[in-house]
């Protein structure tokens, strides 16, 4: 099992910056992703950016250039860095770590970007 603590969530102000975290409960495989998703409410949960343990990296087209993802393995933690955040960001993000095929989820931090 893996437990998943994220931090960083809150209101910010149209085309400002936050800055999210989620710190793993152990160390995992070299086999292993750390992203986040988001969830709107009325929508489905959805990708944002992914970073696999070479530190390969993902993001959705809607955030490319906004967002960065980044790991420090030996904390076991990831940051995901948002900056010029519009009202569309707004959404409970949730942490994620992928280890072969198993999925552990934080349990959520909202976001909220007024206009």
């Amino acid at each position: 099992q893996v437990q998943l603590v994220e931090s960083g969530g809150g209101l910010v102000q149209s085309g400002g910056s936050l800055r999210l975290s989620c710190a793993a409960s152990r160390s995992f495989s070299s086999r292993s992703s750390m992203g986040w998703y988001r969830q709107a409410p009325g929508n489905q949960r959805e990708l944002v950016a992914v970073i696999t343990s070479d530190g390969n990296t993902s993001y959705a087209e809607s955030v490319k250039g906004r967002f960065t993802i980044s790991r420090d393995n030996a904390k076991n933690t990831v940051f995901l860095q948002m900056n010029s955040l519009t009202p569309e960001d707004t959404a409970v993000y949730y942490c994620n770590v992928r280890i072969i095929f198993v999925n552990y989820w934080g349990q959520g931090t909202q976001v909220t970007v007024s206009s």
